[in-house]
């Protein structure tokens, strides 16, 4: 399956001035794979080295060796590779596990930048930010997030599964993410029996979401219940982590405060609230759980902007954010709304609103798009709110067609917005200042 973050990796080692990369995501989104795939396809050699519980590795680099050349010697003395400049991809996955090779990150900027490194970790920004051991490269590496796959990247994955015919005979994955981006730069309407099957390709990302191994489940078998399993699978094993790695009432805590996290979307005012996590908690009492979550890359949070100014994050409002998983699959099953009701656009309630909404936000925040919400007085609320060409853009969700809205126009109003972004099941266009984006296309938002 193609990852998108590839196209980002060929273009950091075409870089003059390159840097040991630091790849965050959280566990399961595919790092992994996407640098082994990298190395066999755009050098001679990979050499993969593994940290997590491998105590002959983690030796290497405690011995402190200053001259890089000799540590990469011993390095494929290790493997039984040599290991060229150049030509050669060095992989460290789960560094995190060795805070001394973390700190060889700087050295090997400094003195040997002719190497190629890519390093990887579940949980390495927390590692980074928590563990006193580690000391953290600061301006001698370049960095790259990788999320779960979006919706394009799910289009694109599962086109030859779900073909679609049209007059022109097959149109496959690739000529409809062009399709999609030529209506959405120009305003144009895609064809109606596109527009529909792109409308149930995405209900079923609901479903599956972006996590590899659950559209690889869904590619091979076309089974709803796999797919949960395989959901609820890494559902246990993000839980695991926060047992392995935290002490048992920290671990309580951010298991609490994860688990209450659909709980959290179900309300019609998706404002966190500490209180549902357990009767009379306090912000000071999980505050660390939610930043675990963060680092751990599992969570995306939203704050809210108090005001429609720029820059947004001038005006965030610290003590007011909405929470949502940063895979609406895993948010999905673990609500356990039934994926029929998906398909069929049948559930309903707050539920759907809250599904809806952590697809946009998860979209935006695979785009590196940092989002805010903005409310006024109870009375009216805009879901989400970026900046874009250095202008304040105002997106308001839809469920569905539907799309009259008091909100948006308060907004307009105050803060003199010339245009608006509205996302719904309604096709592409442009009036009275508001862009209308099919929820299919919230990707193409940059």
């Amino acid at each position: 399956m193609e990852r998108l973050i590839e196209k980002d990796l060929l273009s950091w080692k075409n870089k003059s001035d390159r840097k040991p990369l630091m790849i965050y995501g959280a566990r399961q989104v595919g790092k992994t794979h996407s640098m082994v795939k990298f190395g066999k396809e755009h050098y001679n050699s990979t050499a993969y080295f593994f940290f997590e519980n491998n105590d002959g590795l983690q030796k290497i680099f405690n011995k402190g060796i200053s001259d890089i050349h000799i540590l990469f010697g011993e390095l494929g003395n290790y493997i039984g590779k040599e290991i060229k400049p150049k030509e050669t991809l060095v992989i460290f996955d789960e560094i995190q596990a060795c805070p001394a090779a973390i700190t060889a990150l700087k050295r090997i900027q400094e003195t040997a930048n002719e190497f190629h490194v890519i390093c990887g970790g579940s949980l390495l920004g927390l590692a980074l930010f928590r563990d006193e051991k580690v000391s953290y490269p600061v301006g001698k590496v370049d960095i790259l997030n990788m999320y779960p796959m979006n919706f394009q990247e799910f289009l694109l994955a599962t086109s030859e599964k779900d073909d679609i015919q049209s007059p022109r005979g097959q149109a496959h994955g690739l000529h409809m993410v062009r399709q999609i981006s030529h209506c959405y730069e120009n305003n144009l309407q895609i064809a109606e029996h596109w527009h529909e099957h792109l409308l149930q390709q995405y209900r079923k990302y609901l479903i599956v979401g972006g996590m590899p191994e659950c559209v690889s489940e869904y590619i091979k078998q076309n089974d709803w219940i796999m797919v949960r399993a395989k959901q609820l699978a890494i559902y246990e094993i993000y839980t695991n982590d926060m047992v392995k790695y935290c002490t048992k009432t920290e671990s309580m805590k951010i298991i609490a405060t994860f688990n209450s996290i659909p709980a959290q979307l179900a309300k019609e005012n998706k404002k966190f609230q500490f209180s549902l996590i357990q009767s009379g908690a306090r912000s000071k009492d999980y505050a660390d759980s939610l930043f675990w979550l963060d680092k751990a890359n599992i969570i995306n949070k939203v704050s809210k902007a108090k005001e429609g100014k720029m820059p947004l994050a001038g005006y965030e409002d610290l003590l007011a954010f909405k929470i949502y998983m940063a895979d609406v699959g895993l948010l999905s099953a673990k609500a356990n709304i039934s994926p029929n009701s998906i398909l069929s656009y049948s559930f309903g309630g707050e539920m759907k609103g809250a599904v809806i909404e952590n697809f946009i936000a998860q979209e935006l925040m695979s785009s590196g798009i940092r989002t805010f919400y903005w409310e006024s007085n109870n009375s009216a609320e805009i879901d989400f709110v970026i900046q874009q060409d250095d202008k304040i853009v105002p997106i308001e969700a839809k469920a569905n067609i539907n799309t009259k809205s008091k909100s948006l126009d308060v907004f307009n109003k105050k803060y003199y917005i010339e245009k608006a972004i509205r996302i719904s099941t309604k096709n592409f266009g442009f009036e009275n200042g508001i862009k209308s984006v099919p929820l299919y296309a919230v990707w193409c938002i940059k």
